[in-house]
């Protein structure tokens, strides 16, 4: 079985590699591989230096963080374990110890 990507047109699995783009023999579709590789890195989280981030990660705070409603500051350097992976503008779920559970910005973060 190749590793090449189903036509997107019509599913079939007997698609070839043509060069700069793919080519399915059954409905004469061609996509091209730059737009498959980009929307490929395109899903999922990614921290402020680029590295991939999943569910149980621990991550480190590179700026500080006022936290909205609150006199509270999360400190450059606070180190945030086992954070989940949320759909949204805040795609970071977790707790921070000493101030509760929160919401932080992917590009706040480095991978630990």
């Amino acid at each position: 079985m190749s590793d090449l990507p189903n036509c997107p047109a019509c599913a079939s699995e007997f698609s070839y590699d043509d060069g700069l783009q793919y080519v399915c023999p059954e409905c004469g579709h061609e996509w091209s591989k730059v737009a498959e590789e980009s929307a490929e890195e395109a899903s999922g989280v990614r921290d402020a230096n680029g590295n991939m981030l999943v569910d149980g990660d621990s991550v480190t705070v590179i700026k500080d963080l006022k936290v909205k409603g609150s006199s509270l500051v999360v400190k450059v350097g606070t180190k945030v374990k086992s954070i989940r992976l949320v759909d949204g503008d805040h795609d970071i779920d977790c707790k921070i110890d000493g101030i509760g559970p929160m919401k932080l910005k992917s590009e706040f973060v480095k991978k630990a």
